[in-house]
């Protein structure tokens, strides 16, 4: 990975979106649901608290999370889309 993230920030690779329903109906681009798991990549050392100490992160690089539909800033790398947020917009590890 060719990005560091700052602060609390993390690095989430989301997982590609369904292309067919269960019933097997193939969706266009445009009816395809945004992704809410993902699997992180990257995480930055943590956030500095009040006391000057970094409190830290409680991902790791690996780990598997669910996020809201929204949530991120979205990012390209070398033809990759990555998501970057803060851990605290993450809603938990599957």
């Amino acid at each position: 990975m060719e990005i560091k993230p700052l602060a609390d920030r993390v690095v989430v690779k989301p997982e590609v979106a369904d292309e067919k329903t269960k019933g097997g109906i193939i969706l266009p681009d445009t009816a395809k649901e945004k992704p809410v798991v993902g699997t992180i990549v990257a995480v930055g050392p943590g956030k500095k608290g009040d006391d000057g100490k970094i409190q830290p992160m409680e991902v790791k690089v690996g780990d598997k999370v669910l996020y809201g539909k929204y949530s991120g800033t979205e990012v390209t790398i070398k033809g990759e889309d990555y998501l970057i947020m803060r851990e605290s917009d993450l809603f938990g590890i599957v």
